[in-house]
Protein backbone atom coordinates (compact mmCIF):
# COMPACT_ATOMS: atom_id res chain seq x y z
CA UNK A 1 0.00 0.00 0.00
CA UNK A 2 2.89 2.63 0.91
CA UNK A 3 4.14 2.14 -2.70
CA UNK A 4 1.48 2.42 -4.79
CA UNK A 5 0.35 5.68 -2.53
CA UNK A 6 4.28 6.73 -3.38
CA UNK A 7 3.72 5.90 -7.42
CA UNK A 8 0.33 8.38 -6.91
CA UNK A 9 2.02 11.07 -4.92
CA UNK A 10 4.91 11.16 -7.37
CA UNK A 11 2.28 11.25 -10.19
CA UNK A 12 0.51 14.06 -8.48
CA UNK A 13 3.85 16.30 -9.58
CA UNK A 14 3.68 14.87 -13.19
CA UNK A 15 0.95 17.63 -14.18
CA UNK A 16 4.08 20.48 -13.62
CA UNK A 17 6.10 18.58 -16.22
CA UNK A 18 3.76 17.53 -18.40
CA UNK A 19 2.73 21.38 -19.48
CA UNK A 20 5.73 21.32 -20.82
CA UNK A 21 5.69 18.20 -23.25
CA UNK A 22 2.20 18.92 -23.62
CA UNK A 23 2.17 20.55 -27.14
CA UNK A 24 4.56 18.18 -28.46
CA UNK A 25 3.18 15.02 -27.17
CA UNK A 26 -0.12 13.56 -25.57
CA UNK A 27 1.92 11.11 -23.05
CA UNK A 28 -1.05 10.92 -20.00
CA UNK A 29 -1.86 9.39 -16.86
CA UNK A 30 -5.52 9.36 -14.92
CA UNK A 31 -7.40 7.25 -12.49
CA UNK A 32 -10.75 6.59 -14.21
CA UNK A 33 -13.36 4.21 -12.20
CA UNK A 34 -11.45 1.08 -10.84
CA UNK A 35 -8.59 1.57 -13.33
CA UNK A 36 -4.86 3.31 -14.10
CA UNK A 37 -5.24 4.59 -17.34
CA UNK A 38 -2.28 5.44 -19.31
CA UNK A 39 -1.99 6.96 -22.71
CA UNK A 40 1.36 6.88 -24.92
CA UNK A 41 1.91 8.85 -27.72
CA UNK A 42 4.45 7.00 -29.67
CA UNK A 43 5.59 10.25 -30.90
CA UNK A 44 7.44 11.27 -28.24
CA UNK A 45 11.21 10.54 -27.18
CA UNK A 46 12.72 7.92 -25.48
CA UNK A 47 13.32 9.87 -22.45
CA UNK A 48 9.80 11.37 -22.50
CA UNK A 49 8.51 7.98 -22.54
CA UNK A 50 11.01 6.39 -19.78
CA UNK A 51 9.66 9.60 -17.65
CA UNK A 52 6.23 8.68 -17.37
CA UNK A 53 6.40 4.96 -16.82
CA UNK A 54 8.70 5.49 -14.22
CA UNK A 55 5.59 7.55 -12.74
CA UNK A 56 3.15 5.19 -13.48
CA UNK A 57 5.25 2.43 -11.14
CA UNK A 58 6.95 0.51 -14.12
CA UNK A 59 9.52 -1.92 -12.43
CA UNK A 60 11.96 -1.63 -15.86
CA UNK A 61 10.70 1.28 -17.78
CA UNK A 62 11.76 0.72 -21.59
CA UNK A 63 10.99 3.54 -23.78
CA UNK A 64 12.89 2.28 -26.45
CA UNK A 65 11.50 -1.38 -26.93
CA UNK A 66 7.67 0.92 -26.66
CA UNK A 67 8.49 2.64 -29.47
CA UNK A 68 9.76 -0.03 -31.88
CA UNK A 69 6.19 -1.75 -30.94
CA UNK A 70 7.06 -4.19 -27.82
CA UNK A 71 5.11 -3.73 -24.78
CA UNK A 72 6.08 -6.95 -22.85
CA UNK A 73 7.75 -4.85 -20.13
CA UNK A 74 4.11 -3.23 -19.17
CA UNK A 75 2.31 -6.75 -19.74
CA UNK A 76 5.14 -8.34 -17.37
CA UNK A 77 4.20 -5.58 -14.78
CA UNK A 78 0.01 -5.90 -15.37
CA UNK A 79 -0.90 -3.37 -17.72
CA UNK A 80 -3.49 -4.09 -20.06
CA UNK A 81 -3.64 -3.16 -24.17
CA UNK A 82 -6.77 -0.63 -24.99
CA UNK A 83 -7.77 1.17 -27.87
CA UNK A 84 -4.88 1.95 -30.76
CA UNK A 85 -5.07 4.62 -33.22
CA UNK A 86 -2.33 5.61 -35.27
CA UNK A 87 0.22 7.16 -32.70
CA UNK A 88 -1.79 6.84 -29.56
CA UNK A 89 -1.83 3.47 -27.94
CA UNK A 90 -4.00 3.16 -24.24
CA UNK A 91 -3.15 0.89 -21.37
CA UNK A 92 -4.96 0.58 -18.42
CA UNK A 93 -4.02 -1.38 -14.94
CA UNK A 94 -6.65 -2.63 -12.26
CA UNK A 95 -6.66 -0.38 -9.27
CA UNK A 96 -7.92 -3.96 -7.13
CA UNK A 97 -4.27 -5.28 -8.28
CA UNK A 98 -2.45 -2.40 -6.66
CA UNK A 99 -4.54 -2.89 -3.85
CA UNK A 100 -5.40 0.61 -3.67
CA UNK A 101 -8.74 2.15 -2.46
CA UNK A 102 -8.96 5.36 -3.83
CA UNK A 103 -11.13 7.02 -1.35
CA UNK A 104 -8.29 7.22 1.24
CA UNK A 105 -6.96 10.11 0.46
CA UNK A 106 -9.09 11.33 -1.85
CA UNK A 107 -7.17 11.73 -4.90
CA UNK A 108 -8.43 13.87 -8.12
CA UNK A 109 -5.84 12.25 -10.72
CA UNK A 110 -6.57 14.25 -14.10
CA UNK A 111 -4.08 15.69 -16.63
CA UNK A 112 -4.92 16.00 -20.29
CA UNK A 113 -6.45 13.11 -22.28
CA UNK A 114 -7.52 13.55 -25.70
CA UNK A 115 -10.58 10.95 -25.89
CA UNK A 116 -11.72 11.39 -22.72
CA UNK A 117 -12.49 8.40 -20.46
CA UNK A 118 -15.74 9.67 -19.59
CA UNK A 119 -16.69 8.96 -22.98
CA UNK A 120 -20.32 10.51 -23.16
CA UNK A 121 -22.16 10.43 -26.04
CA UNK A 122 -21.44 12.43 -28.66
CA UNK A 123 -17.34 12.74 -28.27
CA UNK A 124 -14.94 10.96 -31.03
CA UNK A 125 -15.65 7.79 -30.97
CA UNK A 126 -19.10 7.65 -29.32
CA UNK A 127 -22.34 8.76 -31.14
CA UNK A 128 -25.04 11.12 -30.20
CA UNK A 129 -28.12 10.35 -28.95
CA UNK A 130 -29.65 11.26 -32.46
CA UNK A 131 -33.07 11.33 -33.99
CA UNK A 132 -33.01 9.40 -36.77
CA UNK A 133 -30.06 7.45 -38.95
CA UNK A 134 -29.96 6.26 -42.51
CA UNK A 135 -26.96 3.90 -44.09
CA UNK A 136 -25.60 4.77 -47.16
CA UNK A 137 -22.97 2.44 -48.49
CA UNK A 138 -21.11 2.09 -52.07
CA UNK A 139 -21.45 -1.70 -51.35
CA UNK A 140 -23.21 -2.77 -48.17
CA UNK A 141 -20.68 -4.32 -45.60
CA UNK A 142 -22.65 -4.25 -42.50
CA UNK A 143 -26.26 -6.01 -42.65
CA UNK A 144 -28.61 -7.76 -40.15
CA UNK A 145 -28.68 -11.63 -40.35
CA UNK A 146 -31.69 -13.57 -39.46
CA UNK A 147 -30.34 -14.57 -36.05
CA UNK A 148 -30.81 -10.66 -34.44
CA UNK A 149 -26.95 -10.78 -34.69
CA UNK A 150 -25.10 -7.82 -37.52
CA UNK A 151 -22.50 -9.48 -39.76
CA UNK A 152 -19.56 -6.89 -40.43
CA UNK A 153 -17.76 -7.60 -43.59
CA UNK A 154 -14.30 -6.76 -44.21
CA UNK A 155 -13.66 -7.65 -48.35
CA UNK A 156 -10.27 -9.17 -49.30
CA UNK A 157 -7.03 -8.80 -47.46
CA UNK A 158 -6.80 -12.26 -47.37
CA UNK A 159 -3.03 -12.30 -46.96
CA UNK A 160 -3.46 -10.35 -43.52
CA UNK A 161 -2.16 -12.55 -40.62
CA UNK A 162 -5.19 -10.92 -38.12
CA UNK A 163 -8.04 -8.29 -38.40
CA UNK A 164 -10.00 -7.12 -35.80
CA UNK A 165 -13.21 -5.18 -35.66
CA UNK A 166 -13.28 -2.52 -32.89
CA UNK A 167 -16.02 0.40 -31.98
CA UNK A 168 -17.68 1.94 -29.56
CA UNK A 169 -19.95 -1.12 -29.26
CA UNK A 170 -16.76 -2.63 -27.40
CA UNK A 171 -15.24 -0.06 -25.91
CA UNK A 172 -12.59 -0.20 -29.02
CA UNK A 173 -10.93 -2.89 -27.35
CA UNK A 174 -8.02 -4.19 -29.08
CA UNK A 175 -8.25 -7.58 -28.18
CA UNK A 176 -11.76 -8.00 -28.64
CA UNK A 177 -13.70 -8.31 -32.22
CA UNK A 178 -11.34 -10.96 -33.65
CA UNK A 179 -12.64 -11.35 -37.16
CA UNK A 180 -12.93 -14.40 -39.02
CA UNK A 181 -11.67 -15.39 -42.70
CA UNK A 182 -13.56 -16.34 -45.39
CA UNK A 183 -12.63 -17.09 -49.13
CA UNK A 184 -13.68 -13.25 -50.02
CA UNK A 185 -12.55 -11.60 -46.79
CA UNK A 186 -13.12 -11.45 -43.07
CA UNK A 187 -16.66 -11.51 -41.23
CA UNK A 188 -17.65 -10.50 -37.11
CA UNK A 189 -20.69 -11.19 -35.86
CA UNK A 190 -21.98 -8.57 -33.14
CA UNK A 191 -25.16 -8.36 -31.22
CA UNK A 192 -26.33 -4.79 -31.28
CA UNK A 193 -29.33 -2.58 -30.28
CA UNK A 194 -31.00 -0.13 -32.64
CA UNK A 195 -28.52 2.46 -32.55
CA UNK A 196 -25.89 4.36 -34.21
CA UNK A 197 -22.78 2.62 -33.70
CA UNK A 198 -18.98 3.64 -34.89
CA UNK A 199 -16.15 1.49 -36.25
CA UNK A 200 -13.31 0.57 -37.40
CA UNK A 201 -11.16 -2.55 -38.71
CA UNK A 202 -7.80 -3.18 -37.54
CA UNK A 203 -5.64 -5.00 -39.86
CA UNK A 204 -1.93 -6.00 -38.97
CA UNK A 205 -2.09 -3.75 -35.64
CA UNK A 206 -3.25 -0.83 -38.64
CA UNK A 207 -6.46 1.08 -37.92
CA UNK A 208 -8.59 1.47 -40.88
CA UNK A 209 -12.38 2.83 -41.75
CA UNK A 210 -14.77 0.40 -43.90
CA UNK A 211 -14.01 1.82 -47.25
CA UNK A 212 -17.39 0.99 -48.36
CA UNK A 213 -19.72 3.17 -45.97
CA UNK A 214 -19.94 6.61 -46.71
CA UNK A 215 -21.36 7.57 -43.27
CA UNK A 216 -18.48 9.36 -41.31
CA UNK A 217 -17.67 10.63 -38.12
CA UNK A 218 -14.62 12.05 -36.79
CA UNK A 219 -12.58 10.51 -34.80
CA UNK A 220 -11.19 12.85 -33.04
CA UNK A 221 -7.06 11.57 -34.27
CA UNK A 222 -7.53 13.94 -37.59
CA UNK A 223 -9.03 10.79 -39.51
CA UNK A 224 -12.97 9.38 -39.64
CA UNK A 225 -14.67 6.21 -37.73
CA UNK A 226 -17.00 4.99 -40.34
CA UNK A 227 -20.80 5.29 -38.96
CA UNK A 228 -23.55 2.52 -38.78
CA UNK A 229 -27.12 2.73 -37.78
CA UNK A 230 -29.06 -0.97 -36.60
CA UNK A 231 -32.39 0.12 -38.04
CA UNK A 232 -35.49 -0.29 -36.69
CA UNK A 233 -37.94 0.78 -39.10
CA UNK A 234 -39.32 0.76 -42.82
CA UNK A 235 -41.30 3.50 -44.67
CA UNK A 236 -43.20 1.99 -47.52
CA UNK A 237 -45.65 3.93 -49.94
CA UNK A 238 -47.19 1.15 -52.32
CA UNK A 239 -47.61 2.69 -55.91
CA UNK A 240 -46.28 5.72 -57.67
CA UNK A 241 -43.94 3.48 -59.82
CA UNK A 242 -44.25 6.39 -62.04
CA UNK A 243 -42.87 8.92 -60.04
CA UNK A 244 -39.16 10.02 -60.59
CA UNK A 245 -38.29 11.24 -56.68
CA UNK A 246 -40.07 9.77 -53.06
CA UNK A 247 -38.84 11.14 -49.53
CA UNK A 248 -40.02 10.68 -46.56
CA UNK A 249 -39.90 13.67 -44.22
CA UNK A 250 -40.91 14.33 -40.37
CA UNK A 251 -40.57 15.94 -36.98
CA UNK A 252 -37.45 13.96 -36.87
CA UNK A 253 -35.50 15.41 -39.32
CA UNK A 254 -37.34 18.77 -39.69
CA UNK A 255 -39.21 18.07 -42.42
CA UNK A 256 -35.97 18.13 -44.72
CA UNK A 257 -37.90 16.54 -48.16
CA UNK A 258 -33.96 16.01 -49.76
CA UNK A 259 -31.90 13.49 -46.88
CA UNK A 260 -34.41 10.98 -46.91
CA UNK A 261 -34.60 9.20 -50.17
CA UNK A 262 -36.69 5.74 -50.68
CA UNK A 263 -36.22 3.51 -53.37
CA UNK A 264 -37.81 1.44 -56.11
CA UNK A 265 -38.90 -2.03 -54.59
CA UNK A 266 -41.61 -4.24 -55.34
CA UNK A 267 -44.17 -2.06 -56.77
CA UNK A 268 -43.93 1.13 -54.86
CA UNK A 269 -40.97 2.85 -52.41
CA UNK A 270 -39.17 1.89 -49.37
CA UNK A 271 -36.04 3.07 -46.88
CA UNK A 272 -35.16 1.72 -43.70
CA UNK A 273 -33.81 3.48 -41.07
CA UNK A 274 -32.63 4.11 -37.26
CA UNK A 275 -35.87 5.85 -35.50
CA UNK A 276 -35.21 6.96 -31.58
CA UNK A 277 -38.37 6.20 -29.44
CA UNK A 278 -41.02 8.80 -29.22
CA UNK A 279 -43.73 10.36 -31.14
CA UNK A 280 -43.41 11.33 -34.86
CA UNK A 281 -45.43 12.88 -37.51
CA UNK A 282 -44.05 12.43 -41.01
CA UNK A 283 -45.29 12.71 -44.72
CA UNK A 284 -44.25 11.31 -48.12
CA UNK A 285 -42.84 14.13 -50.78
CA UNK A 286 -43.81 12.82 -54.09
CA UNK A 287 -42.11 14.54 -57.01
CA UNK A 288 -42.95 17.99 -55.15
CA UNK A 289 -46.18 16.99 -53.88
CA UNK A 290 -47.12 15.51 -50.07
CA UNK A 291 -49.11 13.00 -49.42
CA UNK A 292 -49.73 11.29 -45.33
CA UNK A 293 -49.50 7.19 -45.40
CA UNK A 294 -52.39 5.58 -46.76
CA UNK A 295 -51.40 2.58 -44.38
CA UNK A 296 -51.10 4.32 -41.50
CA UNK A 297 -54.47 4.61 -39.97
CA UNK A 298 -53.01 6.93 -37.35
CA UNK A 299 -52.65 10.59 -38.40
CA UNK A 300 -53.10 14.05 -36.78
CA UNK A 301 -53.75 17.82 -38.27
CA UNK A 302 -51.25 20.29 -37.41
CA UNK A 303 -51.08 23.59 -37.05
CA UNK A 304 -50.95 24.63 -40.42
CA UNK A 305 -53.71 22.42 -41.46
CA UNK A 306 -51.73 19.57 -42.76
CA UNK A 307 -52.68 15.79 -42.49
CA UNK A 308 -49.25 14.09 -41.28
CA UNK A 309 -49.55 10.38 -40.39
CA UNK A 310 -48.30 9.38 -36.59
CA UNK A 311 -45.76 7.01 -35.68
CA UNK A 312 -45.30 5.75 -32.15
CA UNK A 313 -41.52 3.99 -31.31
CA UNK A 314 -41.20 2.41 -28.49
CA UNK A 315 -42.43 1.54 -24.22
CA UNK A 316 -45.68 3.89 -23.50
CA UNK A 317 -46.03 6.32 -20.87
CA UNK A 318 -48.68 6.56 -19.01
CA UNK A 319 -50.21 10.07 -17.37
CA UNK A 320 -53.04 10.25 -15.06
CA UNK A 321 -54.93 13.06 -13.64
CA UNK A 322 -57.92 12.02 -11.16
CA UNK A 323 -61.18 14.65 -10.80
CA UNK A 324 -61.72 17.33 -13.06
CA UNK A 325 -64.66 16.06 -14.13
CA UNK A 326 -66.30 19.44 -15.46
CA UNK A 327 -63.18 20.48 -17.36
CA UNK A 328 -63.55 21.47 -21.17
CA UNK A 329 -59.96 20.39 -21.94
CA UNK A 330 -57.22 19.24 -20.38
CA UNK A 331 -53.40 18.97 -21.94
CA UNK A 332 -50.12 17.83 -20.95
CA UNK A 333 -46.86 19.18 -21.45
CA UNK A 334 -42.85 19.02 -20.35
CA UNK A 335 -39.19 18.70 -21.53
CA UNK A 336 -40.38 16.12 -24.27
CA UNK A 337 -41.91 18.56 -26.66
CA UNK A 338 -40.45 21.56 -25.52
CA UNK A 339 -43.45 22.71 -23.21
CA UNK A 340 -45.91 23.29 -26.64
CA UNK A 341 -49.13 23.59 -24.18
CA UNK A 342 -51.90 22.71 -27.19
CA UNK A 343 -50.16 19.91 -28.18
CA UNK A 344 -50.98 16.35 -26.57
CA UNK A 345 -54.54 16.11 -24.90
CA UNK A 346 -56.14 13.69 -22.56
CA UNK A 347 -59.22 12.05 -22.99
CA UNK A 348 -61.67 11.79 -20.88
CA UNK A 349 -62.27 8.22 -18.76
CA UNK A 350 -64.73 7.65 -15.64
CA UNK A 351 -62.57 8.95 -12.89
CA UNK A 352 -60.56 11.75 -15.09
CA UNK A 353 -58.51 12.11 -17.63
CA UNK A 354 -55.45 9.89 -19.13
CA UNK A 355 -52.68 9.23 -21.92
CA UNK A 356 -50.29 7.39 -22.95
CA UNK A 357 -47.08 8.76 -24.55
CA UNK A 358 -43.77 7.51 -26.26
CA UNK A 359 -41.21 8.96 -24.49
CA UNK A 360 -37.58 8.45 -25.78
CA UNK A 361 -35.56 7.07 -22.27
CA UNK A 362 -34.37 10.28 -20.43
CA UNK A 363 -35.53 12.41 -17.34
CA UNK A 364 -38.02 15.27 -17.96
CA UNK A 365 -40.20 18.23 -15.79
CA UNK A 366 -44.26 18.20 -16.91
CA UNK A 367 -47.46 19.72 -16.34
CA UNK A 368 -50.86 19.35 -16.78
CA UNK A 369 -53.39 22.08 -18.23
CA UNK A 370 -56.50 22.28 -17.33
CA UNK A 371 -58.65 25.29 -19.36
CA UNK A 372 -55.94 26.71 -19.29
CA UNK A 373 -54.21 26.77 -16.17
CA UNK A 374 -51.06 24.82 -15.42
CA UNK A 375 -50.84 22.12 -12.21
CA UNK A 376 -48.47 19.79 -11.31
CA UNK A 377 -49.09 15.94 -11.02
CA UNK A 378 -50.87 15.57 -7.47
CA UNK A 379 -50.30 12.15 -7.82
CA UNK A 380 -46.36 12.49 -8.14
CA UNK A 381 -44.53 13.70 -5.33
CA UNK A 382 -41.46 13.98 -7.40
CA UNK A 383 -40.52 17.27 -8.68
CA UNK A 384 -37.96 19.51 -10.69
CA UNK A 385 -37.43 22.85 -10.23
CA UNK A 386 -36.45 24.36 -13.90
CA UNK A 387 -36.14 28.25 -14.18
CA UNK A 388 -37.71 28.94 -11.02
CA UNK A 389 -40.66 27.28 -12.00
CA UNK A 390 -41.82 24.11 -9.88
CA UNK A 391 -42.47 20.95 -12.22
CA UNK A 392 -43.19 17.68 -11.86
CA UNK A 393 -40.58 14.85 -12.42
CA UNK A 394 -40.56 11.30 -14.57
CA UNK A 395 -37.64 9.55 -15.29
CA UNK A 396 -38.35 7.31 -18.65
CA UNK A 397 -36.34 3.63 -17.90
CA UNK A 398 -34.54 5.24 -15.28
CA UNK A 399 -31.18 2.76 -14.70
CA UNK A 400 -29.87 4.29 -11.68
CA UNK A 401 -31.42 5.03 -8.19
CA UNK A 402 -29.57 7.08 -5.84
CA UNK A 403 -30.36 6.31 -2.21
CA UNK A 404 -29.75 8.46 1.26
CA UNK A 405 -30.49 6.15 4.41
CA UNK A 406 -31.92 8.11 7.56
CA UNK A 407 -32.42 11.79 7.95
CA UNK A 408 -36.10 11.16 8.45
CA UNK A 409 -36.31 14.76 10.06
CA UNK A 410 -35.19 16.62 7.09
CA UNK A 411 -37.70 18.93 5.23
CA UNK A 412 -36.27 18.72 1.93
CA UNK A 413 -33.47 16.42 0.36
CA UNK A 414 -32.46 17.52 -3.60
CA UNK A 415 -29.87 15.71 -5.74
CA UNK A 416 -27.27 17.79 -7.69
CA UNK A 417 -24.88 16.45 -9.95
CA UNK A 418 -22.97 17.44 -13.02
CA UNK A 419 -25.89 15.77 -15.10
CA UNK A 420 -28.39 18.87 -13.98
CA UNK A 421 -25.78 21.59 -13.87
CA UNK A 422 -25.64 20.92 -10.18
CA UNK A 423 -28.50 23.36 -9.75
CA UNK A 424 -29.35 22.78 -5.97
CA UNK A 425 -32.95 22.75 -6.40
CA UNK A 426 -33.44 20.76 -9.37
CA UNK A 427 -34.10 16.88 -8.04
CA UNK A 428 -36.33 16.08 -4.86
CA UNK A 429 -36.16 12.76 -3.38
CA UNK A 430 -38.76 11.38 -2.26
CA UNK A 431 -39.38 10.26 1.78
CA UNK A 432 -40.27 6.61 1.55
CA UNK A 433 -39.86 4.48 4.56
CA UNK A 434 -36.19 5.22 6.14
CA UNK A 435 -34.71 6.54 3.19
CA UNK A 436 -34.50 8.99 0.41
CA UNK A 437 -34.83 7.99 -3.28
CA UNK A 438 -34.99 9.12 -6.72
CA UNK A 439 -34.32 7.04 -10.19
CA UNK A 440 -32.96 8.42 -12.65
CA UNK A 441 -31.90 7.69 -16.30
CA UNK A 442 -28.11 7.75 -16.95
CA UNK A 443 -26.33 7.42 -20.25
CA UNK A 444 -23.07 6.01 -19.72
CA UNK A 445 -19.95 7.67 -18.56
CA UNK A 446 -18.86 9.25 -15.06
CA UNK A 447 -21.11 11.79 -13.06
CA UNK A 448 -20.11 13.77 -10.05
CA UNK A 449 -22.74 14.63 -7.30
CA UNK A 450 -23.94 15.55 -3.86
CA UNK A 451 -26.92 15.40 -1.69
CA UNK A 452 -28.91 18.75 -0.09
CA UNK A 453 -29.97 18.39 3.01
CA UNK A 454 -31.93 21.61 4.09
CA UNK A 455 -29.36 23.37 1.95
CA UNK A 456 -26.41 21.41 3.28
CA UNK A 457 -23.93 19.83 0.97
CA UNK A 458 -22.94 16.36 2.03
CA UNK A 459 -21.35 13.10 0.09
CA UNK A 460 -23.05 10.29 -0.53
CA UNK A 461 -22.53 8.24 2.64
CA UNK A 462 -22.89 4.65 0.67
CA UNK A 463 -20.37 5.49 -2.30
CA UNK A 464 -16.62 4.90 -1.31
CA UNK A 465 -15.59 6.80 -3.80
CA UNK A 466 -15.22 10.28 -4.27
CA UNK A 467 -12.63 13.09 -5.93
CA UNK A 468 -11.95 16.53 -4.26
CA UNK A 469 -13.31 19.46 -6.21
CA UNK A 470 -12.28 23.32 -6.30
CA UNK A 471 -14.03 24.06 -2.76
CA UNK A 472 -11.89 21.43 -1.68
CA UNK A 473 -15.30 19.58 -0.16
CA UNK A 474 -15.40 16.65 -2.22
CA UNK A 475 -17.81 15.32 -4.88
CA UNK A 476 -19.38 11.70 -5.07
CA UNK A 477 -18.57 9.80 -8.18
CA UNK A 478 -20.65 7.61 -10.26
CA UNK A 479 -19.61 5.23 -13.07
CA UNK A 480 -22.38 3.94 -15.51
CA UNK A 481 -21.68 1.33 -17.45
Amino acid sequence: MKKCRSVLIIFLLFTCFSIAARAQTRNSLVLGKDHLIMLLDLRSSKTQLDSILKIAGIKKPNGAAILKGDFSSLAKDGWNIGRRDKNMVRFDRSLTDLNLNPQNPPYQITTNLDGNIDAPAGLPGYPPDELYGVNKFIQVTVFELPSGFTRFYLPGYLNAKRVLLSGNFNNWSTLKGVMTKTDSGWVSDVKLAPGGYEYKYIINGRWQRDKSNLRQRPDGFSDVNSVYYRVNNTFRLNGFTGAHKVTVAGSFNNWNTDNIPLQKKNGGWETKLYLRDGTHTYRFWVDGQWYADPANPVKVKDNEGHINSVLNQGEAVSFKLDGYKDAKAVYIAGSFNNWKPNEISLRKTATGWAIALMIPAGNYGYKFIVDGNWITDPQNHLYAIEGGVNNSFIAVKPNYTFRLKGHANAGSVHLAGNFNDWDPSGFTMAHNADEWVISLYLKPGKYRYKFLIDGSWILDPANKLYEQNEYNTGNSVLWVE
